[in-house]
């Protein structure tokens, strides 16, 4: 099966990147430079997440005491090929602090913020937080368990270094976020202690870090999924392996990227509904509205538990 080639990637952000950087230093030229001592006099702190998710626990962190604005947050967006628009640029020119995912997923933001230095503003670039190397093959960082808990730590430091009076508010709400993921992190355990083996497959690696951390195995090999993530055409032979899993009744359910569609990844989601595998659509940006971080990973768990326990699907959150 030839499918149609998808730029994705690093390029596919050039012209964005491009945009957004000729507007910010348009934006610049007639701005006053951010100062520590003028950032001081802004009631709420300007807070950034690039991605929903990452806003979202921005503002469960810094609750009313932050002004939270998210760059990706268009469920129907695919994040490989967005382009920042000049409102972007000046969001981020006024930020005191920006969260990001790294590993090149977000790397139009780097270009934004070189184009705005300021020394009022810290960047946290999740990559970093968790020391893994440029080489890491999959950029969904957000889909592992032990990944917000340890982010949100560093955002309520940040919070309360630009903010030492609120101190006390930022731990607080830290504690009560790490709290609320413990049904989250029960559901995982659950299905791990009752489907550990569950052979699965998936179009692309959105959420192959929580698959992992549930037990389930993944049969779909990683070059295919890379392939799909890069807007790469998949060999035949791997084509041929992966709708084999669906025909020969190989997997118990098919993790489907809801969020990014062409007419190949559809046709796979058609071979998986005529073997009669359900089918879990799985996001890269938190679907909204009605959700916060938590109860996005939550549901994505119930998802995947009904589809090995009753053969449900949920192809949309």
């Amino acid at each position: 099966m030839i499918r149609p080639f998808r730029l994705r990637g690093a390029h596919a952000h050039a012209r964005g990147v491009v945009v957004a950087v000729l507007a910010l230093a348009a934006f610049l030229a007639g701005a006053v430079p951010v100062t520590a001592g003028a950032a001081s006099k802004v009631p709420l702190i300007r807070v950034i997440g690039a991605e929903n998710q990452y806003a979202n626990v921005l503002a469960q962190i810094g609750g009313k005491y932050v002004s939270v604005e998210a760059v990706l947050k268009n469920p129907n967006t695919d994040p490989h090929t967005f382009e920042a628009s000049p409102s972007v640029a000046e969001e981020v020119g006024r930020a005191q602090l920006v969260v990001q995912n790294g590993l090149g997923y977000d790397g139009f933001m780097n270009n934004i913020e070189a184009a705005a230095p300021n020394s009022a503003r810290t960047v946290i670039v999740v990559q970093h937080v968790l020391d893994l190397p440029d080489s890491t093959p999959n950029p969904h960082l957000w889909y592992k368990p032990t990944t917000m808990p340890t982010v949100a730590a560093v955002m309520a430091k940040d919070l309360a270094r630009i903010d030492p009076a609120r101190r006390s508010y930022f731990m607080a709400n830290l504690a009560t976020f790490r709290a609320s993921l413990q049904p989250w992190l029960h559901a995982i355990a659950t299905f791990k202690a009752t489907y550990r083996g569950t052979p699965v497959a998936v179009s692309e690696p959105v959420a192959d870090y929580l698959l992992v951390a549930m037990g389930a195995k993944i049969l779909t090999p990683f070059v295919f999924q890379a392939d799909i993530m890069n807007g790469v055409d998949p060999s035949p032979e791997d084509i041929a392996l992966e709708e084999g899993y669906f025909t020969k009744h190989q997997v118990k359910l098919f993790c489907y990227n809801e969020q990014v569609v062409d007419d190949f990844t559809a046709s796979l989601r058609q071979s998986a509904q005529g073997a009669h595998v359900p089918v879990v659509g799985v996001y890269e940006t938190m679907p909204t509205p009605g959700f916060t971080y938590q109860r996005w990973m939550l549901a994505e768990v119930t998802a995947i538990s009904a589809a090995v326990a009753t053969g449900h699907s949920t192809e949309k959150l």
